[in-house]
């Protein structure tokens, strides 16, 4: 009897360690606390983040293929003033100068990604690996390491070639997992004997429903209901391949991890003591962030995404769930294939249930019978979406480190944008945005969640997709309007470079002083910034005028002197 009720004890010991290590958040705790003064971890690492196509610019440079960017943005109507990536921030060629940047700024880290047509211009790495675009990024890498600069590297930040779209369908079609698998394998031989972090994809979420989904992303597919999902599931395989593949071939050479940025807002029930609310919200986070996560932390999709879809899919008459089914072999293969997860955040929502009847139509939407609201009390410094609502980052975080056994984190996207009429260089809106999402992080360290770097996005003021250049989430602001595509330091540069040197937020008064002499320096950023559009006449008189002009004098010589010859005759 003795042996049977220990027995039990421990079954009873073991269950409750299973539940709390994945379903034990407290939804009706929301701890809103004061500042915190405190620095972060010795190590902890700091940096900023950009993308290929955002910002190299040099789209049919040097062998590059197109992508399916490329292809989208060159179609009318589809970006904002229809605006291109065409030359971006010249990235291609200024990467040394930025990179001095960030030398100046003393950040530990460089997030960027690998363009795939870059290297491969047909996808495919049987057909033609193009050497020069190994070169940039070869050259990129080093001069960040020579520099103390650990580069992390991403793999797929949306830029699919576009021969594979135009073939295959793109992520519609399971081809795409080897395909990419052979892309990355060929990042890992060039590049991974000085590579040590790794990023398979940036946020597929947007990948998945805006560009299958909605169409606001390139390729700019409608396929609702159906199109996200199937989009999703073949990016998950795809992600497990590749990180087999490391684990298989390379990780006991070149010692590096390989893992995912997933991306999601934060979901706050409206009612905390309404289950129905809970339960809403759970349902927000589970559709957002679990569908990536849960695949590859536990082995299949979240249950309500299985239970919700499935009964959906029932009332609309079809004979299957819209949510494609992982197999027993698939799932074992997909779990524990994140050896850190890549975290972005930028805002949170309200969440209240909202049911929405099969007839209105199948979409990812719908199918997650909820309402987002925002609380006007919520700053919105321009961006119509991104609210700065701090303590929902801690959320998230401490959500995370319950829900899948507190994994490595590293937040490789965090940060805040203005629109494009704005050119004011004191960003105080940003300064306080870093600061006080920065010091939810830490909050989120004291209470045990295993961050362990922290990424600002972005570097630069960059190509922003459907938004072109209307939209500016840089640190420092570039003249887009000036073909050299300078770069002016917003104040948000100093004082992320101030919480850098000092790891984190040693006092009240050394931290309210960062702002004041941050503002400071920015007023002699803006009277550069003013005299640029006068510079950039004087290029227009150099570059286009005084050819004209010279041009115009050539030819009425010409027709003078005929004239003249013409008389003599």
């Amino acid at each position: 009897m003795l042996k049977w009720c220990i027995l039990r004890l421990y079954q009873v010991l073991a269950l409750a360690l299973c539940v709390s290590a994945t379903d034990d958040f407290d939804w009706t705790k929301n701890e809103r606390t004061s500042f915190y003064y405190g620095t972060f971890p010795t190590g902890f690492s700091w940096g900023a983040g950009s993308s290929a196509y955002q910002t190299e610019g040099a789209w049919n440079i040097d062998g590059k293929g197109m992508s399916i960017w490329d292809e989208f943005a060159h179609k009318k109507g589809k970006i904002h003033s229809n605006d291109t990536g065409d030359s971006s921030c010249e990235g291609y060629y200024k990467f040394k100068d930025d990179i001095s940047l960030m030398k100046d700024m003393k950040m530990n880290h460089y997030r960027f990604s690998i363009s795939w047509p870059r290297i491969l211009p047909s996808g495919l790495k049987s057909e033609h690996i193009n050497e020069k675009g190994i070169k940039y990024y070869n050259d990129l890498i080093n001069m960040l390491l020579e520099n103390k600069i650990t580069p992390i590297v991403t793999l797929y930040h949306w830029d699919l070639p576009q021969v594979l779209q135009e073939k295959y369908g793109g992520w519609q079609n399971v081809s795409m997992v080897n395909y990419f698998n052979d892309f990355a394998n060929l990042c890992f031989e060039r590049f991974g004997n000085r590579v040590k972090y790794w990023i398979t994809f940036n946020n597929p979420w947007s990948v998945a429903v805006e560009g299958y989904e909605t169409g606001a992303h390139a390729p700019g597919l409608k396929l609702k209901g159906t199109g996200a999902y199937k989009a999703a599931h073949h990016i998950i395989k795809a992600h497990a391949k590749v990180w087999h593949t490391y684990d298989m071939q390379w990780r006991s050479k070149q010692k590096g991890l390989v893992g995912i940025s997933l991306t999601a807002d934060w979901g706050e029930p409206v009612d905390i003591t309404n289950q129905r609310d809970i339960e809403a919200a759970e349902r927000y986070i589970q559709f957002y962030l679990g569908w990536f996560a849960t695949p590859l932390f536990n082995g299949d999709y979240p249950q309500v995404m299985k239970d919700y879809i499935g009964r959906k899919s029932g009332q609309q008459g079809l004979g299957a769930s819209r949510l494609p089914v992982f197999s027993p072999q698939e799932k074992s293969y997909m779990k524990g294939t994140c050896d850190f997860l890549g975290l972005g955040h930028f805002t949170t929502r309200y969440i209240t249930l909202k049911n929405y009847p099969s007839g209105i139509g199948d979409s990812y939407f719908a199918d997650r019978d909820l309402a987002e609201l925002v609380d006007p009390e919520w700053p919105d410094p321009g961006s119509e979406w991104l609210y700065s609502v701090p303590w929902g980052f801690r959320r998230l975080l401490n959500f995370v480190k319950t829900q899948y056994g507190n994994p490595m984190i590293y937040v490789t996207e965090n940060g805040v944008s203005e629109k494009m009429l704005c050119t004011d260089l004191c960003d105080n809106w940003r300064m306080k945005y870093f600061k006080d999402y920065i010091n939810e992080m830490l909050k989120a360290i004291k209470d045990g969640v295993n961050v362990k770097g922290y990424t600002a996005w972005s570097l630069l003021d960059n190509f922003e997709w459907d938004e072109g250049y209307s939209e500016r989430f840089g640190l420092y602001y570039v003249d887009f309007r000036n073909k050299n595509k300078p770069r002016y330091p917003k104040a948000s540069v100093q004082f992320y470079k101030r919480l850098i040197s000092s790891n984190g937020f040693p006092n009240q008064r050394e931290v309210e002083s960062w702002k004041r002499k941050a503002v400071e320096t920015c007023s002699s950023s803006n009277q550069l910034l003013a005299a640029d559009p006068l510079i950039g006449h004087m290029e227009m008189v150099t570059e286009i005028v005084v050819p004209t002009v010279c041009t115009l004098c050539i030819l009425l010589s010409a027709v003078f002197l005929m004239f003249l010859l013409r008389r003599r005759l």
